[in-house]
């Protein structure tokens, strides 16, 4: 999203103008009033023929995931005297309203086998008309410059290609979801060939199949170069030029290193005629030896730059053909200097003194090694590449080493005999060191016992044969925080929806029945307000909701028995063997463009539909099937039960899915409080670091660290976060925990707000459960009693100041505690104290 001054820019051909402003771009078609333009009678018998299109195709406005756009991205014709060939992307929400035929459309030719523009079966469509929030575009490829494109990677999933315009506009970046288009899933693509190129474009193209691509931003290249020249710069790999000029190819083909630079310095020295044991045809030979048969090279007479310094201008040199050679290189030497430059850093660190002694003489020649460059400004230029900076690297290596001596000192632990003194000072805490206050207050220890979860029989044994409790409800929720449910059997099952409220606490078996069938009641009136209703389930509004929420429970938990079969898979298919298509997927075009779906999925978008009408004003909001799944899991599939406990939750975090990210702002807003509080040496690091938006703790809130721990630790943590036993906010304690636990490597090692951010990301999956909620705990109650204390030490600022004879006469001891009342004391905001209120 652009952010600047009001200005508007307009193409050649006045087809495109682009509106900006503080808040959004609006991207325009414009009828120029040159001569040459269109009359209307023209204009009107103007036909749009759809060439090519590929599903999918995300923009994203901004940085969060639930504001992407899906579209098309489509290649257009306009058939005239002279024909336009436009590059065009539509959202779907555009498509819907045109309706299933123009949907179709897209479909059909994205599924074409084969390119051919004398089809007599041509697919004609008329351009949406185009809105400002749809962020849709449509331009000549005759007005396109540039093309920037940067495929899939490991630390990026989805290849993007950006669009640069002759007028320098720039278009919304278009991001190729390959693992939901249609196109990237026919079975048909792997065995397809690459296309004729043709420049210019001919009036007929031949049929031929379409190219085996990689990824779907390569579809698109290998077919824009059917109609367009396509030059990919030698100056930087990623940059396209659509229809290059003499400047454009003169510029952008000219290497700084030729590929046989370095086998020509080599044949002109003496190395050439010097006693080698290189059999002669293996040994570099002078350009000049080039045999005259070898094929001519287009770009022969602009060599390389260090060619053009080595030669006078009669040499005539040429480039080898192939350009992996160098890359490979490259690769090889960046990889050499990154590791050498690691290995200095950590072998050189104190902690690594024991050990060096021990290591070989050529890894221990590492040491005190002398860099060739200064690795800070190495890393800055992007010298590493796709490497990690070294810090990241050593904050992880060391975070490593504190864990393993954590373990070893458990382990030694348990190997001593036990005695009342061992037993004082063994904790489950491991590494954490509590924070030190301005008062001498008890250290807070952990009541945690998860190694006696509990059971079936203790569970058996708090009812009487009525079905009435016979403990508090307190109690129940703090032995759940305590010591958790036994994964094994269905007392989750039994238990969750007494945790959550679903099931009232206090009262008899029969009672409770008696609610529970109300609720199945209420929720089979809610499911019927749009299941076998037609002109609801196909209303534009619901087919939308429909679709985003079969995208995401497509790709929940996958990994779940639940989850993790299709109908392809079951003998869930009719009796004449006929396959069994999703019941939520809005448009049948759908089918095969998404992860395959199976009952249970059909049955949890069910379950977020139905929350949909009892939420109206909410709706569904991406993340929820991330809360709703494991739920569906643990209740054994059972739809009443899970919609009823999913309600529960909601109902304590609606405000992490607020539109207008108020909830979440509030949340993180107090979380940064509760870090200058506890641990003002961190809160400063951050803030240098410019890292107090807390963006790395953000998905850690929202989804309550579902993508952090192993499908069973999530279950355990939000049991224990459900009982609110000493805080309804304790998930902040436990985000605080987890960066406690790790202050040291970031305090030490990471001094970039990207640096905090990428290894925070990678603590997903390492983050040790029990004793990471050990230290929430102790964290809790070190921040109760510090409250405490300031709320004493304030009150005892105001009753001394009424009595200045008090003061005087106050012992040597007393005058040292008066000093400790005078330290300035932190002020607590409204939110902070919120986070001592428990229960709902």
């Amino acid at each position: 999203m652009l952010v600047g001054k009001n200005h508007r820019a307009c193409d050649s051909d006045g087809s495109l103008s682009i509106i900006s402003s503080d808040s959004m771009v609006e991207i325009q078609r414009t009828q120029s009033e040159s001569s040459g333009s269109l009359s209307p009678s023209a204009e009107e018998e103007s036909k749009y023929r759809l060439l090519y299109s590929k599903s999918k195709v995300y923009v994203n406005p901004t940085a969060y995931a639930r504001d992407n756009i899906p579209g098309f991205v489509a290649l257009v014709k306009r058939e005239a005297i002279n024909p336009t060939y436009l590059l065009a992307w539509i959202p779907e929400t555009l498509l819907c309203e045109k309706g299933t035929d123009e949907w179709d459309k897209f479909v059909k030719i994205e599924e074409k086998a084969t390119l051919d523009e004398d089809d007599e079966d041509a697919v004609l469509i008329d351009l949406p008309t185009q809105r400002p929030e749809s962020y849709a575009f449509s331009v000549p490829l005759t007005s396109i410059y540039s093309l920037l494109v940067h495929p899939p990677t490991l630390s990026s999933w989805y290849g993007t290609i950006g669009i640069n315009l002759i007028n320098s506009s720039t278009l919304p970046t278009l991001h190729f979801h390959d693992d939901e288009s249609l196109s990237m899933t026919l079975p048909s693509r792997h065995t397809r060939r690459n296309p004729t190129n043709a420049h210019p474009p001919s009036t007929s193209l031949p049929s031929s199949p379409r190219p085996s691509t990689s990824w779907g931003g390569e579809d698109l290249l290998s077919r824009l170069r059917s109609y367009a020249h396509l030059l990919r710069s030698t100056l930087q790999p990623s940059l396209f030029i659509v229809d290059p000029s003499k400047a454009d190819i003169d510029t952008h083909t000219t290497q700084i290193f030729d590929d046989d630079a370095v086998d020509d310095i080599l044949a002109q020295s003496s190395y050439a005629s010097s006693h080698s044991p290189v059999p002669a045809h293996r040994r570099p030979r002078p350009l000049s030896d080039v045999p005259a048969n070898a094929p001519p090279n287009s770009y022969s007479t602009r060599s390389s730059v260090l060619h053009r310094s080595l030669y006078p201008p009669s040499i005539s040199t040429t480039q080898s053909s192939s350009q992996a050679r160098m890359a490979l290189l490259q690769s090889f030497s960046n990889i050499t200097r990154a590791t050498r430059h690691a290995a200095h850093n950590i072998l050189s660190h104190p902690l690594a003194k024991p050990i060096v002694p021990h290591l070989p003489d050529p890894v221990r020649s590492l040491v005190h090694a002398n860099g060739d460059l200064e690795w800070g400004s190495w890393v800055e230029k992007g010298g590493v590449g796709e490497f990690e900076s070294a810090r990241v690297y050593l904050a992880r290596w060391a975070r490593i080493v504190a864990e393993e001596g954590d373990r070893a000192r458990k382990r030694e632990a348990q190997a001593l005999p036990s005695s009342s003194n061992v037993v004082e000072e063994i904790s489950p805490l491991g590494v954490f060191e509590l924070l030190h206050s301005t008062v001498n207050l008890p250290s807070p220890r952990t009541s945690r016992d998860p190694a006696h979860p509990i059971d079936e029989a203790l569970w058996a044994k708090w009812f009487d044969q009525d079905g009435r409790p016979k403990v508090r409800l307190e109690e129940m929720r703090h032995q759940v925080f305590r010591r958790g449910i036994t994964p094994y059997g269905n007392l989750r099952r039994k238990m969750w929806p007494f945790i959550l409220g679903v099931h009232e606490w206090d009262i008899t078996g029969s009672e409770r029945e008696a609610k529970w069938e109300e609720k199945k009641k209420r929720y089979r009136e809610i499911k019927d307000e749009w299941c076998g209703v037609p002109e609801v389930f196909d209303r534009p509004d619901i087919l939308e909701e429909r679709h985003r929420i079969d995208v995401d429970c497509r790709r929940t938990d996958r990994t779940q028995p639940f989850f993790s079969t299709s109908y392809e898979d079951t003998a869930e298919n009719d009796p004449n063997g006929n396959r069994r298509y999703t019941t939520i997927s809005p448009q049948m075009s759908d089918i095969g463009a998404q992860s395959p779906s199976n009952e249970h999925i059909d049955r949890l978008a069910g379950i977020l539909l139905t929350y949909n009408f009892y939420n109206k004003e909410l709706g569904y909001v991406q993340g929820m099937s991330d809360l709703c799944a494991p739920l569906y899991v643990v209740m054994g599939s059972d739809e009443e039960l899970t919609f009823w406990c999913f309600v529960e939750v909601m109902n304590r975090m609606i405000q992490n899915f607020l539109r207008d990210q108020s909830g979440m702002k509030k949340q993180l807003s107090t979380l940064q409080e509760l870090i200058c509080v506890m641990d003002p040496d961190l809160y400063r690091h951050l803030e240098k670091t410019d890292g107090l938006n807390l963006f790395f703790c953000f998905r850690w809130v929202l989804i309550v660290f579902k993508r952090e721990f192993p499908f069973d630790d999530v279950l355990r943590l939000w049991e224990v976060l459900w009982t609110d036993y000493y805080s309804n906010e304790f998930v902040l304690f436990v985000a605080l925990a987890v960066l406690e636990s790790h202050r040291d490597m970031i305090l030490r090692y990471l001094v970039e707000f990207d640096e905090i951010l990428k290894y925070c990301n990678e603590l997903s999956m390492t983050i040790e459960l029990d004793s990471t909620l050990a230290q929430a705990e102790v964290l809790f109650l070190s921040f109760a009693q510090l409250v405490a204390d300031i709320d004493r030490r304030r009150g005892e600022e105001v009753s001394n100041s009424t009595s200045s004879v008090l003061r005087q006469r106050r012992t040597s001891a007393s005058e040292g505690t008066m000093s400790l009342s005078k330290v300035a004391m932190p002020t607590l905001s409204d939110n902070l104290r919120d986070l001592l209120k428990a229960g709902r």
